[in-house]
């Protein structure tokens, strides 16, 4: 698969199909690779990298730190990886494209719509995260890497990280940069050379700022109001993506199409075809 660097991270990608563009933002909370449009929930079957190549141009990245992509060591925003996903689109010369965002991916997705409004042709956001407990357990994960970190230093995190499950969401202990740290020998050193306080530091401001609501996190409210494109609700119903969440959505944007099917009767067939069908609305 082709490789990009941008903002001097190594970013794994792919791009397939024909129609417009469709920016695909992954679902897998941290663990946000390619791969889960096609290893999680209903993308098992419905494998939207395949199925839906014939209606877009299907771009879908391994979201940094994760998978095949590189990280850095710095506050994490929502911003921040939205300005990734931007920097792609403008590597392969596209100015406009359909983002789609499952489950973290579409607070991702929200925050490109709100700080790149004229690349945002429509969204569409599948299971969109928040809901008071989305919020306590984001932050719990970072309070446990943190314990974690203290206990046993920096070089116990990387052992951790190659150990473990080698993700911050299947180990939170190993830390929002767990995937790099497992995979990347010369990040890893340098990861080790940090000041532990300092580097504590960067993960406690990178978890107030990734979990500081109940609702959706990715955009302020008004930001989400002034949204002026077409945008596609399709609501989850667990403790990480809440309904209410959805609900919110469909409140606060001003052109929402909020589809009234919610699991368990969102089979495969019907969220793709309902995906085609928006795009070829508004794509």
């Amino acid at each position: 698969m082709p490789i990009a660097t941008i903002d001097g991270l190594k970013v794994n990608y792919v791009v397939k199909g024909s129609g417009p563009p469709l920016l695909m933002l992954a679902p897998g909370g941290f663990d946000a690779s390619m791969d889960k449009w096609e290893t999680t929930g209903a993308w098992k079957i419905a494998r939207p990298l395949e199925s839906l190549v014939n209606d877009y141009t299907v771009i879908a990245y391994d979201r940094r730190e994760s998978g095949l992509s590189q990280g850095r060591v710095e506050r994490l925003s929502w911003a921040l990886f939205a300005e990734q996903g931007k920097a792609l689109l403008d590597h392969l010369g596209i100015p406009k494209a359909v983002v789609f965002g499952g489950c973290m991916g579409c607070s991702v997705a929200l925050a490109f719509a709100a700080t790149f409004p004229k690349a945002t042709k429509a969204l569409i956001l599948h299971w969109p995260v928040g809901g008071y407990r989305w919020k306590i357990n984001g932050g719990d994960r970072f309070r446990r890497h943190a314990a974690f970190a203290r206990e046993h230093g920096l070089a116990g995190v990387v052992e951790r990280s190659r150990t473990g499950a080698g993700s911050f969401w299947g180990d939170p202990e190993a830390g929002p940069w767990a995937s790099v740290l497992a995979t990347d020998p010369e990040f890893a050193a340098g990861f080790i050379r940090q000041q532990l306080d300092t580097y504590l530091g960067w993960a406690a401001a990178s978890g107030r700022a990734l979990f500081d609501r109940d609702t959706p996190p990715g955009a302020e409210p008004e930001e989400i109001m002034g949204m002026k494109c077409p945008a596609l609700v399709m609501s989850g119903d667990d403790p990480n993506h809440a309904a209410s969440a959805a609900y919110y959505l469909r409140e606060m944007l001003p052109q929402p199409e909020f589809w009234p099917v919610m699991p368990p009767d969102q089979t495969p067939e019907l969220v793709l075809s309902r995906l085609i069908e928006f795009g070829r609305a508004h794509g």
